[in-house]
């Protein structure tokens, strides 16, 4: 295992040094600030029918060649599709997935669905016969927003679309045969929230932050609160001014259970000029119950 580990790791170097990776790196050059540019470039390079199996093609050799030859993916699997990254680069992503036509079939039907945040371009390699279903959000006010179902398709093999996972989602279902993908995912522009809807009501059920950091800075700052920081001040307050409009909430919502009295100035602040509609409102609603808490905990009686 470990003299396979290191052909493993030998070969994944000289693949990440042959034309077919260089191509996708370059193809995403300069485009870390624009989306849309970014999705451009990812239609063109999934356009391009020799692309991908020049790509994947050393890797089939080599396990062809190696049974415990282990690419160096990242993979990800759930009941009904299996894939794996094959390209990370600060622009985008590009994944391969194969979703399963008799998980289709056999497992109840999805309830919900993912609005990602993210621009996504697909590039169908196998049809299997599928339809592809559309979801669309309504305009979003103060979080009030609903998923209704928008337009549906049969997929065919060669297809690309792309869906705005800011505002779009989709599904697919009623395969005869197993559903082949590649997936460009593009960083740059993204929604900093993942956001799950019901599909029978419509309704939005959960909230995710659709990238780490912000969660796990906010999982230190609730560590210091309930370690019962108050000379971390500091960190709240910077915290509070994030690019994040769901972290700066956070961390307000923490440095209040932490310091109510230290944290009231910075929350009028927020209630007067945050950018974000959604912090202003509930940052005017918290001030009222905080100012009069603080108040009655002045009061000598």
């Amino acid at each position: 295992m470990v003299a396979a580990r290191a052909r493993s790791g030998a070969t994944m170097r000289e693949w990440r040094g042959g034309a077919a990776y260089r191509t996708a790196t370059a193809a995403f050059a300069g485009c870390a600030d624009s989306p849309e540019r970014a999705a451009d470039r990812a239609e063109q390079l999934l356009a391009d029918d020799d692309w991908a199996g020049a790509l994947v093609a050393p890797l089939v050799d080599a396990l062809a060649a190696d049974p415990f030859f282990e690419p160096a993916f990242k993979f990800h699997r759930d009941a009904r599709r299996v894939g794996a990254v094959l390209l990370d680069c600060p622009a985008a992503s590009i994944a391969a997935s194969v979703s399963s036509a008799a998980a289709m079939e056999t497992l109840p039907a999805p309830r919900t669905i993912v609005f990602t945040g993210r621009i996504a371009v697909t590039r169908v390699a196998k049809a299997g016969g599928a339809r592809l279903q559309r979801w669309a959000t309504t305009p979003d006010t103060l979080g009030n927003a609903r998923c209704i179902p928008a337009d549906s398709w049969p997929l065919r093999d060669g297809a690309i679309h792309r869906t705005d996972g800011r505002h779009e989602a989709q599904s697919i279902g009623d395969a005869a045969s197993d559903v082949v993908t590649l997936v460009a995912t593009i960083r740059a522009g993204a929604a900093p929230l993942m956001r799950e809807y019901d599909l029978e009501t419509g309704t939005l059920q959960r909230i995710a932050d659709a990238d780490d950091r912000p969660s796990r800075t906010a999982m230190l700052l609730r560590f210091l609160r309930v370690a019962g920081r108050a000379d971390a001040a500091t960190c709240f307050e910077d915290a509070t001014h994030a690019a994040d409009f769901h972290l700066r909430w956070a961390a307000m919502r923490e440095w209040l259970a932490l310091d109510a009295a230290r944290a009231a100035p910075r929350l009028a602040e927020m209630a007067a000029i945050d950018p974000k509609d959604e912090v202003r409102v509930a940052a005017t609603h918290m001030l009222r119950v905080v100012e009069a808490r603080l108040t009655d905990a002045r009061c000598p009686a």
